[in-house]
């Protein structure tokens, strides 16, 4: 057995909410918008991702709320940028790990 545990426990709570919050479809996909051009307003993002005005702005607000997203006022638009260092780190592992599954043993 391992020293360190998996997620500590004074962790457990947050590391849930923050998968929890990256367990969403629409999230991720809001969040690859972002990727490839850095820096979208609500408006380029619903279109971007086929969502309303008003579900990119929620799932947006939740993403900020936890602090992987910021937003920028310019006039009367918002202009939405990743914040989280770690987010590609952890996209990358995830879908390594998914696509290594996809493939099956090695032969």
């Amino acid at each position: 057995m391992p020293d360190v545990p998996l997620v500590p426990s004074t962790l457990l709570d947050a590391a849930a909410a923050r998968f929890r919050l990256l367990g969403d479809p629409t999230r991720l996909r809001l969040l690859r918008a972002l990727y490839d051009a850095d820096e979208r307003t609500v408006q380029e993002l619903a279109s971007d991702t086929g969502q309303s005005h008003a579900n990119t702005s929620k799932h947006l607000r939740q993403l900020a709320e936890a602090g992987v997203v910021a937003g920028r006022r310019d006039g009367l638009h918002v202009h939405y940028r990743i914040t989280d260092p770690t987010l590609r780190a952890l996209c990358d592992l995830v879908c390594d790990a998914l696509t290594d599954e996809e493939d099956g043993p090695a032969s």
